[in-house]
């Protein structure tokens, strides 16, 4: 369970981190510890899985670069090495379990295997997604991405949080 000073911490850095030659000491003087401290516990809440990801958000596509929502239907007594092989793909941005909203109709394809393409082209998902297929044995079906939404959810993490629901 994250500390108090974790939850400080995480709230801090959620939805602004400051752009200055020394970033983690700006954070560190405005609550109260050193930049060691902070970024130790930093590395600390993502080791513990606290924390899945800390990084920027870029509008990849502005770079030429391109993000595609994939899935495959995965047998479950394979389930956790395909995650690991996709964990092992530097284009996989992470991977996650997730039902299909209904498995149960005619036809339907279980989809239980979730995971984002993450590339510098457009042109190298097809060939990224031949060789998933070619690894795994797996059909993938990406979903790429029509139309974006900026939707910015901040839920509080300490009692009387002002910047909980923004």
């Amino acid at each position: 369970m994250p500390s108090d000073y974790d939850l400080r911490l995480i709230d801090r850095l959620h939805g602004g981190f400051p752009l200055c030659d020394r970033p983690f000491a700006a954070v560190a003087q405005q609550l109260g510890c050193s930049e060691d401290t902070l970024i130790d516990r930093l590395q600390g809440l993502l080791a513990h899985g606290d924390l899945t990801r800390f990084g920027p958000l870029f509008q990849i596509e502005r770079a030429g670069g391109r993000f595609v929502l994939a899935a495959m239907a995965v047998p479950e007594d394979r389930f956790a090495s395909v995650a690991a092989q996709l964990g092992a793909l530097p284009e996989i941005a992470h991977n996650y379990r997730r039902e299909s909203a209904h498995p149960e109709q005619p036809g339907a394809t279980p989809l239980n295997m979730w995971f984002v393409i993450a590339v510098e082209s457009a042109v190298q998902i097809d060939p990224l997604i031949a060789r998933i297929e070619a690894m795994t044995g797996l059909p993938v079906y990406a979903f790429p991405k029509e139309r974006e939404f900026f939707v910015e959810l901040r839920l509080p993490l300490l009692p009387g949080d002002p910047h909980g629901a923004r």
